[in-house]
């Protein structure tokens, strides 16, 4: 600390040389490194010589103070506290000081959260900012599912009792009847940039010369040139009155992609733009793309994955597993999912818990999570087939959003829930091959999870087994 006359020196770590503390409130530093290699911002300054803080004007300077030192530089406002990571360039060591300020200024609590024995490099820059720790959820896995001949154990981050026991039900009901049958029938993740011209006939021929053939031909090729994994698939324009809604659809590989979409639809533009000079970009994404917000052109049209996943399961097994009949679930299912959920007016609701099991897949395997508003459209029929002696079951999801590489998938812990299912990262030999398999995995997990939910609703088990696992003994009473 900085308490002393004038002309004292005090030495600098790692024989760095020594300050000198000067009448004019600067500090001389005196170095071992010869002065024609010695940087200009050797000089610090402080505007209090009774302070432990001083202003540093590299990197290496300011990773000799102390944490509490830091600390007080930036509780007094010389360096803001989301800059700690850049500054240090030691991401656990802002973490540690970004706690203690937030401790100090707002008396924040932060006893039961850790923060020790995480790579938070994998996290700055890609996946949150102003970290002070994580949040752990617990891991269960549900399974084995048999899925299209394979065996998987499902990884499922979630807080909510009975989840993982009823999907894994679920899963053995399925696997004893030979598994799920999937298929990818659409593929292309989408974005949707909002237009806005002189006037609506402006936007007609705007409109007109985007689905004119070479001009599809040109958008493609600038479009494609922004990346070697996306491929631009489709493109359709929709109008309200002066403004324009162009949809692009595009392959992205084992990237959910929609950065990648963005890129190219950002090059795109600029094409549009000389050819239209008077026309202008009012948002990049004018919400006909849509993501992460209900609507009916991913229930019609599809975004990421469109997958449907099926299996037929014996009486016996529905009888001996999931404890109700093929009868009870077919009517069920008619009266809750489909006539339920059209007196709602849902829109891609026609399930019982998809979401469910969406988010904690989504959680566990790096995914963004807040997708799971359009990833969790759902169609689940249920049919009586063989004569009653078997159930007939599939969901259909039109726009489940998922990758294998960025954002989320690259942390630790959601990089080894990623390679349980042997989808970890970019496929080596087939671009887009894991992402797709991912998205087949989290439709079958959903048919496993749908039919143990409907199952328990119709032998009425639901309220019994929430109560017995979902509730601290605590908690219970005399309920």
């Amino acid at each position: 600390g900085i308490n002393a006359e004038y002309g004292e020196k005090f030495p600098l770590p790692e024989d760095r040389g020594e300050l000198t503390l000067l009448p004019d409130m600067m500090f001389r530093r005196t170095s071992l490194i010869p002065s024609t290699s010695r940087p200009q911002s050797s000089i610090l300054r402080t505007r209090n010589p009774v302070t432990n803080n001083v202003f540093l004007r590299n990197k290496s300077e300011l990773s000799s103070l102390s944490n509490d030192q830091i600390v007080n530089l930036v509780l007094e406002g010389k360096m803001q506290a989301h800059q700690l990571e850049g500054k240090l360039q030691d991401p656990r060591r802002a973490v540690v000081i970004r706690r203690a300020v937030l401790e100090q200024k707002e008396s924040l609590n932060f006893t039961n959260l850790p923060y020790e024995n995480y790579k938070y490099e994998e996290v700055v820059g890609v996946c949150c900012e102003n970290v002070v720790g994580y949040v752990p959820i617990p891991l269960g896995l549900a399974g084995p599912l048999m899925i299209d001949g394979k065996l998987y154990h499902i990884p499922m981050a979630t807080t909510e009792g009975t989840l993982v026991a009823s999907t894994s039900r679920g899963c053995k009901a399925l696997t004893l009847a030979g598994g799920t049958k999937t298929a990818v029938y659409n593929n292309g993740m989408t974005r949707a940039p909002v237009l806005t011209t002189p006037t609506a006939m402006e936007a007609v021929e705007v409109k007109e010369w985007m689905e004119k053939e070479e001009t599809r031909k040109e958008i493609k090729t600038v479009f494609e040139s922004t990346s070697r994994f996306a491929k631009l698939l489709d493109i359709q324009v929709r109008l309200a009155g002066k403004h324009l809604f162009a949809r692009f659809k595009c392959s992205t590989g084992d990237a959910m992609g929609m950065n990648m979409t963005s890129k190219g639809v950002e090059a795109t533009l600029e094409l549009v733009k000389k050819k239209f000079p008077n026309i202008r970009l009012t948002s990049l994404s004018g919400n006909v793309c849509t993501d992460k917000k209900p609507a009916a052109v991913n229930w019609l049209e599809g975004r990421g994955k469109s997958v449907i996943a099926e299996a037929t399961i014996p009486a016996h097994v529905v009888q001996s597993v999931l404890k109700t009949t093929v009868a009870d679930l077919v009517e069920v299912n008619i009266a809750k999912n489909l006539i339920g959920s059209a007196v709602a007016g849902s829109i891609g609701g026609f399930n019982a818990h998809a979401s469910n099991i969406v988010t904690a897949m989504y959680i566990a395997c790096g995914q963004d999570a807040a997708q799971n508003v359009e990833s969790s459209n759902c169609m689940t029929l249920m049919e009586s087939v063989n004569n009653g002696e078997a159930l007939h079951i599939s969901c259909t999801m039109p726009s489940i959003e998922v990758g294998t590489v960025g954002g989320g998938t690259s942390l630790p812990a959601q990089s080894t829930a990623l390679g349980m299912l042997g989808v970890k990262g970019a496929h080596p030999t087939s671009p887009g091959q894991n992402a797709l398999q991912l998205s087949r995995i989290v439709c079958s997990t959903v048919v496993a999870g749908e039919l143990s939910l409907m199952s328990a609703l119709a032998a009425g088990h639901l309220v019994k087994s929430h109560i017995l696992h979902n509730r601290k003994k605590q908690d219970l009473g005399s309920d």
